[in-house]
């Protein structure tokens, strides 16, 4: 067969799969543009997952007769002012959107442009599987309104891959709430089969942070907001921004990570990879941090043109970036690692209230109220009877006796010891409620402090082998292991340059041990290094040592521990970082305030 060209058409269609490749990518395509048109607000509207349906309405700057036609070529933008692929402050620019919709769907737009008066209307177009029809004069607001009908009706094969109405919506949503996160001073709104889904107003009248504070608790929950510590940095131009949750307010997948290169949202495996690195020490392998992180840089220093939908990005200096975005956050964990996440002790007042409630079904009596309840069946006296031995001040249910001097402790953040329960759970007293604190999750924290700071004053003791270990890799795994060499140094693991495509290993970290699969160890650094761009798992496998060395050295549960031992554990805790979670992640320590106990006991409404 002849070389020849494609009908213009097919060439469009063929755009169509890499860029428009389900509804979700149309919708962020057409809110992106109207965001780059200087819209404050926009409402989208879809049917069956966006299927039969979208509709987007802007109140943008609008279009010209003549823009209007051109925006439906290839290739045709107004976001390349200087023909310049290094410099994109837009979050469009390659003007393929548009022309691949309008290639596998039935197409119409409606503009006006804002300096247009009323009496000069606007103008509409119609497109159909890229068949484009003239302008013509339609009434119409400022702005752009744009409806895409039977997307793919004119490639059916890939309808065909199309999931489930749910699934696309759930893609659709997911989309719009990451660039609502972008954007809070732009109004966004989503209505889903006649159902309105979200909306967002605009966040006006506030700084930059304290604006994307506001959309961030509306859209990931006041939880979140309320258990998130502010990212503030800075290095060689470089800003980070945002939010970050406490260990203890985790997640089981990572879809909850969202991260913006100049106001882009973007999915990035280096990102993502740092966000890992920084809570290695924190958060157990199966949990997941939740975060919001913005980064700002001049454009020039990243590429937005490395993937069609625009989702990855390349930085001019990756490690620069990395490193300040786990630096900020390892950072800001330090400075409040004796937090604890709100909804921990919630989800204890919540059990509590089950509970009590549990107890009254039991015995079949009516509940109109938990102060009636609680006093009808006399399930407040109990409670009662076992809220007052927390208080009273003599310190243990072991009949101990607390020295004088410890009356004062209340006023400490985790408070005087009263109690030890069950022979691992410590009940205090604070000025304003009551902790509870799981004696081996904390002192297992405590004792591996202890080491990992031991380990930064000594330095990472090396075992040198008696023969040097040869590992082949391919030339570029190797090299990039070799760029690392340094880093890996410092670690304790020594390695050479052994001919073509492979590495000597000269010495190991000792904490590691004797039976250590070195080849195994090297080709895991390198797809590390070849995925993320740094050896963090080389540091995690040596703090896992040390988490495990701490696990087995604390105080196990079991032990009694009289009022001074509680007491100095209590005191220490509330100096020492991260305390407030244990090596997995797991809470150390919650705390009840006394509105909320005295609310159990319906002492206030």
């Amino acid at each position: 067969m002849r070389i020849r060209h494609l009908p213009e058409i097919l060439v469009n269609q063929i755009a169509a799969g890499e860029v428009i490749e389900r509804p979700a990518a149309a919708v962020r395509e057409l809110v992106e543009n109207a965001i780059d048109a200087g819209s404050s607000r926009i409402s989208v509207d879809i049917r069956e997952g966006g299927k039969s349906l979208i509709r987007v309405v802007d109140d943008g700057i609008g279009m010209t007769r003549a823009e209007l036609v051109a925006a439906l070529d290839r290739h045709a933008t107004s976001k390349l002012p200087d023909d310049d692929l290094l410099n994109i402050r837009h979050l469009g620019f390659r003007g393929e959107a548009l022309p691949s919709i309008a290639a596998v769907s039935r197409l119409t737009i409606r503009t006006k442009m804002k300096d247009q008066t009323d009496n000069q209307g606007g103008w509409e177009i119609k497109v159909e599987g890229g068949r484009k029809g003239e302008p013509e004069p339609a009434a119409h607001t400022q702005g752009t309104w744009i409806e895409v009908r039977d997307l793919f009706y004119a490639t059916p094969a890939r309808l065909k891959f199309l999931k489930t109405d749910r699934s696309e919506f759930d893609a659709v949503k997911d989309t719009l709430q990451r660039l609502a996160m972008a954007f809070p001073q732009i109004a966004l709104k989503l209505d889903h089969d006649g159902q309105t889904v979200f909306s967002h107003p605009a966040a006006l009248n506030m700084d930059r942070n304290e604006a994307r504070r506001t959309r961030l608790a509306a859209v990931l929950g006041r939880d979140f907001a309320d258990n998130a510590i502010a990212i503030n940095a800075e290095r060689a131009g470089v800003k980070l921004t945002g939010l970050a949750a406490l260990p203890t307010y985790s997640r089981g997948t990572s879809v909850h990570q969202y991260l913006f290169v100049n106001g882009r949202p973007v999915k990035d495996k280096l990102l993502h990879g740092a966000v890992r690195g920084a809570y290695a020490d924190v958060l157990a392998r199966e949990r997941h941090p939740v975060v919001a992180l913005y980064i700002d840089l001049p454009s020039t220093e990243v590429d937005m043109n490395v993937h069609p939908a625009k989702a990855e990005v390349r930085f001019r200096d990756a490690a620069l970036v990395r490193g300040l975005i786990v630096g900020a956050l390892r950072h800001a964990l330090h400075e409040h690692g004796q937090s604890t996440a709100t909804t921990v002790s919630l989800s204890a007042l919540h059990t509590l209230q089950n509970n009590a409630l549990a107890a009254h079904r039991s015995i079949h009596t009516p509940s109109p109220s938990y102060g009636s309840y609680y006093a009808s069946t006399g399930l407040a006296e109990k409670l009662e009877q076992t809220y007052e031995p927390l208080f009273v001040p003599h310190p243990s249910v072991r009949a101990e006796s607390l020295p004088q001097e410890h009356s004062a402790a209340i006023t400490h953040p985790l408070g005087a010891a009263r109690a030890q329960i069950h022979e691992n759970y410590i009940i205090a007293q604070a000025d304003d409620g009551l902790v509870i604190v799981d004696q081996h999750a904390a002192h297992e924290r405590l004792v591996y402090e202890r080491f990992k700071s031991e380990l930064i004053s000594t330095g990472i003791a090396r075992q040198g082998l008696l023969t040097p270990e040869i590992v082949d890799l391919d030339d570029s795994d190797a090299q990039r292991l070799l760029d690392n060499a340094t880093e890996l140094s410092r670690l304790g693991l020594e390695i050479e340059p052994f001919g073509k495509g492979a590495i000597a290993v000269r010495s190991l970290p000792a904490l590691l041990g004797n039976r250590v699969d070195i080849a195994g160890l090297i080709h895991d650094l390198a797809d590390e290094l070849s995925e993320h761009g740094s050896v963090q798992g080389l540091e995690d496998r040596l703090h896992h040592v040390l988490a495990t060395m701490a696990c087995h050295g604390s105080v196990r549960a079991g032990r009694r521990l009289n009022a001074n031992e509680m007491n100095s554990l209590l005191r220490e805790m509330e100096e020492t970082p991260l305390s407030g979670q244990c090596n997995h992640g797991r809470p150390t320590w919650i705390k009840l305030q006394l509105s909320d106990i005295e609310k159990l006991f319906g002492r206030r409404g």
